[in-house]
């Protein structure tokens, strides 16, 4: 836990040294930038920095690492690709919202909201809404801008092309499928039905893998992986270890979006039922009710709820019996991870330590 605690801080160091240098280099813009570049700070302070943790130890797995507060050369690349990643999920998270006209982001205000709000309080012209919006679309590709710029750093660090072309690759093919997948997600939301059970299944699985599992833990494993120069060996064991890993973990951030407490995940509890989220939780528990509690269900999900409509689909959700199968399906993947990593011929420490995250990325409160 110590180490983990002292990497949090390095990473947030360096994003913060990051997001420093890229605010001197803006000053000539003057100071009408400079709520955007306080509001990159604002939204990248904090934050439970899994994927970060993920690359770090999967560059660990293929090579020693020593975590110092000295960071030489090879510990910077390995920094650099990881603080990459946080940039890229803070732009995705940042577009997320305006996506899914979410109005909080871990108990603070969305970033279009914040924008939005600004706008209204100096009395601008215009539609503070839509400045909202284009405020929070340029910060989030501002972001990726930023995030690609680190990711290069890392590679040119190296002397091994061949690993640096690696990660690279891993990490454009990660871009893109987790754009494609959010337009999945946006795509399901438009059908005037579901599909029929088992082809909903297979829909409400493949946005879940591409959205959010791949780039949550096999993408970071193998950036950072590929950066210690593993071989393909090496990284088709950290992908069978990292998918499952990543789609428990997407399994629960569905459960916590339902069910969590909003003190905790900073999010308003039933945004995801609000939005009408065909998520792999609400699939398995429609399947289960009856034709008329079905319909009504169905009617209820993506409308706007009150706090009474949103405790009754708790309920049908809960009385359906989803949630246990949704634990159920957490374990067999982490169960699944698990034996997978066992087959791994990977550095030992690493592979303690990945266990030790796996668990408290799947098993977390918020």
């Amino acid at each position: 836990m110590q180490e983990t605690t002292r990497l949090a801080g390095l990473i947030q160091e360096r994003i913060n040294d990051t997001l420093a240098r890229h605010r001197t280099a803006l000053e000539p813009l003057g100071a009408d930038a400079e709520p955007l570049l306080d509001e990159a700070f604002g939204f990248l302070s904090g934050g439970k920095r899994f994927r970060a943790q993920f690359a770090v130890l999967g560059y660990r797995a293929i090579r020693p690492l020593e975590l110092s507060s000295e960071v030489d050369t090879e510990f910077g690349a390995v920094l650099d690709a990881a603080c990459a990643l946080e940039l890229f999920h803070a732009a995705a998270l940042i577009h997320d919202d305006v996506i899914d006209r979410s109005d909080t982001r871990r108990g603070r205000p969305a970033t279009h909201r914040l924008f939005a709000a600004m706008h209204q309080q100096r009395g601008w012209r215009g539609s503070a809404e839509h400045f909202g919006l284009a405020g929070a679309i340029l910060l989030g590709d501002l972001l990726q801008s930023w995030a690609d710029e680190l990711m290069q750093a890392a590679g040119d660090a190296l002397p091994d092309r061949d690993a640096a072309q690696r990660a690279r690759r891993h990490f454009n093919r990660m871009r893109s499928e987790v754009a494609t997948g959010q337009y999945l997600d946006v795509l399901e939301e438009q059908h005037a039905e579901f599909a029929a059970h088992e082809e909903q299944l297979e829909r409400s699985t493949r946005v879940l893998v591409y959205k959010s599992a791949k780039y949550s833990v096999e993408a970071p494993l193998l950036i950072g992986a590929a950066l210690a120069g593993a071989s393909e060996q090496h990284e088709q064991a950290l992908s069978d270890f990292g998918l499952p890993v990543g789609v428990a973990f997407q399994l629960r951030d569905d459960l916590l979006g339902v069910f969590g407490d909003e003190e905790l995940t900073g999010k308003p509890i039933g945004d995801d039922l609000s939005e009408g989220k065909r998520t792999v939780l609400v699939t398995l528990a429609r399947e289960k009710l009856p034709t008329t509690q079905r319909r009504i269900f169905d009617d209820m999900l993506g409308s706007e709820l009150d706090s009474l409509q949103v405790a009754m689909l708790q309920r049908t959700i809960r009385e359906s019996g989803a949630i246990e199968q949704i634990e159920e399906m957490i374990t067999l993947n982490l169960d699944r991870a698990t034996t997978a990593l066992q087959r791994a011929q990977i550095r030992p420490d690493a592979a303690q330590l990945l266990l030790s995250l796996s668990e408290r990325a799947a098993r977390r409160a918020f």
